[in-house]
């Protein structure tokens, strides 16, 4: 019962993303390949990470791994900015452009939020809350990520 209701939440939050995405590829507004929207959404959540660490976490190579990097500058969703403290360095991080573009799955994860919030009880939100957090930090360690992602702060 738990597994499908998590999978079927999850899912939800897919298809919502990939129907809004679409809708902007007819519209002629997203200029991003699938492959390319994945490439993006991981260099955002994982925080400014540099070319190399990038192509890491997405276990692939350097050289492809800077192809990718170079379309998306090229279609002004990311950038490289250089290290203050190394100044070989460059960390990626992602423009406006792609803020907009991401906004379209944090608007309706935001809707949603409201959504519980105003089904639920203060103190069942605090408690879905803490569950959620418990998942995210202790059971889904296979993934790191910053303290915390630009996400809040670029709204």
């Amino acid at each position: 019962m738990l597994e499908r209701a998590f999978s079927d939440v999850y899912t939800k939050f897919k298809l919502h993303f990939y129907r809004e995405i679409f809708r902007r590829i007819n519209d002629r507004e997203a200029s991003l390949t699938a492959v390319e929207t994945f490439c993006v959404e991981a260099i955002y959540s994982l925080g400014r990470p540099t070319v190399n660490e990038f192509a890491t976490f997405m276990c692939i190579s350097a050289p492809n791994a800077a192809y990718k990097v170079n379309s998306l500058i090229k279609k002004n969703y990311i950038r490289k900015v250089q290290s203050e403290d190394d100044h070989r360095e460059y960390h990626l991080e992602v423009t406006q452009k792609y803020i907009d573009y991401y906004n379209i799955s944090r608007s309706y994860i935001q809707e949603v939020v409201e959504r519980i919030s105003n089904r639920f009880s203060p103190e069942e939100c605090e408690k879905l809350e803490e569950i959620l957090s418990v998942v995210s930090q202790e059971l889904m360690y296979e993934i790191d990520l910053p303290e915390h992602t630009n996400c809040e702060d670029e709204q």
